[in-house]
């Protein structure tokens, strides 16, 4: 039963070839300059559209603040939105959504 332990050497050794390992198998992407340029500018955007919507007040505000704060935590997945819909986003807290219409008579 003894042999079956590691001593701490071993142990470290074996955790830093792990570790050597994942690093090695991990996907890295690979962005071009392009498309850093457009995510640089859509975080731009965004933390401009937060600051500007801090004192903004209105129903529709606190969702739309909620939504670019998902955008910036997200950044790095790979599903992002097209530039209609971030532009959308981008100017959610300063549009307030159009009012219903009451048909009642």
């Amino acid at each position: 039963m003894a042999a079956d332990r590691m001593t701490p050497l071993q142990e470290s050794e074996t955790r830093r070839k792990a570790a050597e390992d994942a690093k090695k198998n991990k996907n890295t992407v690979v962005r071009t300059d392009e498309e850093k340029a457009t995510r640089k500018e859509r975080v731009e955007k965004a933390k401009d559209a937060l600051k500007r919507s801090a004192n903004t007040k209105g129903d529709h505000v606190p969702p739309a603040r909620l939504a670019l704060k998902e955008f910036l935590r997200n950044l790095n997945e790979p599903k992002q939105p097209d530039d209609a819909r971030f532009e959308a986003m981008v100017e959610a807290p300063f549009k307030a959504p159009p009012k219903k219409k009451n048909n009642r008579y």
